[in-house]
């Protein structure tokens, strides 16, 4: 059996962002993605004027969302 499941990678352990039913004791191939290489949107479905019309309206939260307290934030568990 082979199947792909994202994660994430914190304190030492990989954080699955899906349950693998079934998979407890399996071996597992970890390959690391990096964060810096772009996201393909089109294969995500969003086109040039869906992605500006979004940045346009997250723009709001930015100021938020970069303030150093917010990093807290980045520590919890993914659900």
């Amino acid at each position: 059996m082979v199947e792909s499941v994202e994660g994430i990678y914190r304190n030492g352990r990989v954080e699955l962002l899906a349950p693998l039913a079934g998979a407890d004791g399996s071996r597992v191939i970890v390959t690391l993605v990096d964060p810096t290489e772009p996201l393909d949107l089109r294969k995500r479905g969003i086109d040039e004027s869906l992605a500006a019309d979004l940045r346009h309206r997250l723009a709001t939260f930015a100021e938020d969302w970069d303030r150093p307290e917010m990093a807290a934030y980045d520590e919890l568990p993914s659900r």
